[in-house]
């Protein structure tokens, strides 16, 4: 199984949306994060099953929230790049860099 590593952007823009959704009502922010990590946990054992974008990602969409998870696997790491809502600034994650 491949490390699974969030860059700290998407680290910070999941903390985010959480707290907006907490912030509409009690609980949803935490179904947001179970959704999350329940999407991560199948990524991270099935990270080569979604379609290989043309820029060299890959892409799972969140089934409940409008949000997606762009990320990238390079050796024996899987690289969250953005937790990205659907319909905010397209692609304003692709040029974010990873470590190694």
């Amino acid at each position: 199984m491949v490390k699974l590593v969030l860059l700290d952007e998407a680290q910070d823009e999941l903390v985010d949306a959480i707290s907006r959704y907490e912030s509409i009502e009690l609980g949803l922010g935490r179904s947001l994060r179970d959704e999350v990590g329940s999407n991560l946990v199948w990524i991270q054992a099935h990270p080569e099953v979604p379609r290989l974008r043309t820029l060299g990602y890959y892409r799972v969409n969140l089934r409940t929230f409008p949000y997606y998870i762009p990320y990238v696997v390079r050796s024996d790491v899987l690289w969250v790049l953005a937790i990205a809502h659907v319909r905010r600034r397209p692609m304003y994650w692709i040029s974010r860099r990873i470590a190694g």
